[in-house]
């Protein structure tokens, strides 16, 4: 079993970026920063006049279909990415300034590089056939220069944005390694297996061969930079199949971990597994955020990750060293025939859980809908449910719950940072999900690229140099690998006797108690909750006076005027909440719900705007559409914008 401590690597060289007070005008990237702070500094719109917020512009993309993109906004002009291809946008009137049509794009964002001496500045984005591709900021027209005619191919596809550090793309994809790539000419810079291959350290984690047929180990959420240490901060998701590991036992490094690397060279400097040999598809796919922890007369820098489990981790960002420590507890284990469930799993020591993470037969909800008492009540006892605890393992024919389920917990949706408060926010529901494992096939999840186009059709040659070791050589490989026979697990998978999430179909109320959905605050210096808050509202039960929270999907940013802007609740209200009390101030009704992360700017006329894709969608079964909305204080309104001179976090 591979060991359950970081591995310590020298440290890297420094490489500091300065950024200004101009560049907070700007969203130049989906987490605002490298760091993935999520947070302006910008104050014209602040919790004493925020309740003015109107509709300023929106845009469509055309034809709906769901997307979480979070806009990037650099000099006034509006970057978006859509299923149906990318965008540049006047930021001040919302009318369209070019479209690039594409398929297979990264639907949660766009990587804006500022380009260099002898470049000009680039929007990257991926497009099918497992390519990238560097469009003109101007024109949107493919840059020549950029591996073959403005296109890279990296034989697999990409569903975020890459991370920049030095002229470099960092590229979080869904095969089982992390590249780098020349920003500028679109030539490979390194490689990183996330699933080690014979003869480095962690590839005796992967029993039986395992690591030759397993699918999963990728990046399919963000990467997130530190520019000042030179660290690469990766979030994996675990190998596949998602609930049955027999054919991949041992503790399978680095899935579902927090990998720091070299961003120079691709080394690996540590590693924090946060779920051994993962049962229950708990990706970490939320970005990174870079904080400072305050302690003892001291200043930490550490980094932040919210996980699908339900638990917050804060590490040292050096060294990977817990701020508040971490412990092994013993777990329940599977009796499915083979298995090897992990006998235990860490727990941060502190912040405490933060959505819920057991749950017992007397806390079924009694006092909502008598509807919901009696559906409860009654899958309870007709299905012999016991007491959810945490990491419970799923067992053959006997259900079983969990919390939280697949969809968290947390989710992609992950944190943002107020540096001035040391708050770090996050968004949860408390969903659970139940089920048994059963004699059928397993769910496999997504070999690398499967259910697109094959790679590199219609495409020009691959730029960049040979594939990385044990990467699959060519699409034959790839669908060699995805068709290997996998016997053992095939045997079995997981099923769920009614529906599959543990609240009533119809009306999706959970069958836990309230609140479902929450919007967290935590102290980072002393990994102490500082507030909850609702989050989200069922109109028919906040007229009895219950606020329950929703569901949930997206995330949030804040800002110096005291704001925290979220939409992502699925009664397709975008929110804004005091960043000091958790008190909600604002809301409005948008045209999908905002599956999406907001973004604030201020435009070339002054007006500081808040925007964010409502596109609803996805596994919560939200309506769609194609909007993308902008809000603004009335004209007039408002002084001129407080940006604050120094740089930002």
């Amino acid at each position: 079993m591979a060991s359950r401590h970081p591995v310590s690597i020298a440290t890297a060289a420094v490489f500091l970026t300065v950024a200004t007070a101009g560049a907070q005008a700007n969203w130049a990237s989906y987490g605002q920063d490298q760091g993935s702070s999520r947070f302006s500094n910008l104050t014209q719109i602040n919790a004493a006049n925020v309740s003015k917020l109107e509709r300023a512009w929106t845009f469509h993309t055309g034809g709906d279909s769901q997307n979480e993109v979070t806009p990037v906004v650099v000099e006034s002009v509006v970057y978006l990415s859509s299923p149906n291809g990318y965008f540049a946008v006047d930021a001040v009137t919302g009318e369209q300034i070019w479209k690039f049509a594409a398929t297979d794009t990264t639907t949660r964002g766009v990587t804006y590089w500022p380009g260099d001496k002898e470049a000009a500045p680039r929007i990257i984005g991926a497009v099918s056939g497992g390519r990238i591709v560097a469009l003109d900021t101007k024109t949107g027209k493919p840059v020549p220069e950029f591996g073959d005619g403005g296109y890279v191919d990296i034989k697999t596809k990409m569903t975020s944005p890459p991370a920049i550090y030095k002229g470099m793309l960092i590229l979080p994809t869904m095969d089982k390694y992390v590249r780098a790539w020349d920003a500028k000419t679109g030539k490979m810079v390194w490689s990183f297996n996330l699933v080690p291959q014979p003869g480095e350290p962690g590839h005796e984690t992967w029993e039986n061969d395992a690591w030759k047929t397993t699918g999963g180990v990728n990046v399919w959420g963000y990467i997130t930079v530190d520019e000042k240490l030179g660290i690469a901060f990766v979030p994996t998701a675990p190998p596949s199949p998602d609930y049955v590991g027999i054919n991949r036992p041992g503790d399978t490094l680095y899935g579902t971990s927090l990998v720091a690397l070299d961003a120079n060279t691709g080394k690996l400097k540590w590693f924090r597994q946060l779920v051994h040999h993962d049962l229950w598809d708990f990706d970490s796919s939320a970005a990174p955020a870079l904080v400072e922890v305050k302690q003892k007369g001291k200043t930490v820098p550490a980094v932040v990750h919210m996980g699908k489990t339900g638990l917050m981790y804060i590490f040292d960002r050096r060294d990977g060293t817990p701020i508040f420590g971490m412990e092994e507890r013993p777990v329940p284990q599977s009796n499915v025939p083979g298995e090897k469930s992990s006998p235990t799993q860490p727990f941060p020591i502190k912040p405490e859980p933060i959505a819920r993470i057991s749950m017992t037969h007397e806390e079924l909800p009694k006092n909502i809908t008598d509807s919901l008492t009696t559906y409860c009540e009654g899958l309870w006892q007709k299905y012999k449910l016991q007491d959810a605890k945490p990491f419970n393992a799923w067992l053959l024919n006997q259900d079983v719950v969990e919390f939280p389920g697949a969809v968290g917990g947390g989710n992609w949706n992950g944190v943002s940072y107020n540096p001035k408060l040391g708050l770090v926010y996050t968004n949860v529901m408390n969903a659970g999900q139940w089920g048994h494992i059963a004699l059928g096939a397993a769910r496999f999840g997504r070999p690398p690229g499967a259910g697109g186009p094959p790679r590199g059709a219609g495409g020009p040659p691959r730029e960049g140099g040979p594939p990385a070791a044990g990467a699959p050589a060519n699409d034959q490989e790839f669908a060699d690998r995805a068709a290997a026979p996998k016997p053992g697990a095939m045997q079995y998978s997981k099923t769920t006797p009614e529906g599959q999430r543990f609240w009533q179909a119809d009306t999706r109320y959970s069958c836990a108690p309230p609140p479902w959905g929450e919007l967290v605050a935590v102290n980072v210096n002393t990994g102490d909750i500082a507030w909850r808050s609702t989050l989200g509202a069922f109109d028919e039960l906040e007229a009895k006076g219950l606020k329950t929270g929703t569901p949930n999907l997206g995330g949030g940013m804040n800002t110096a005027g005291g704001l925290i802007f979220i939409g992502a609740t699925v009664d397709g209200k975008f929110r804004a909440f005091d960043s000091k009390t958790g008190k909600e101030l604002w809301s409005v009704k948008v045209d999908a719900p905002a599956h999406s992360v907001p973004a604030t700017y201020l435009g070339k006329n002054g007006r500081q705007y808040v925007v964010v894709s409502a596109a609803g969608g996805g596994f919560l079964r939200d309506p769609v559409a194609d909007a993308v909305v902008a809000f603004a204080l009335p004209k007039g309104a408002a002084s001129k914008s407080a940006v604050k001179a120094g740089k930002s976090k």
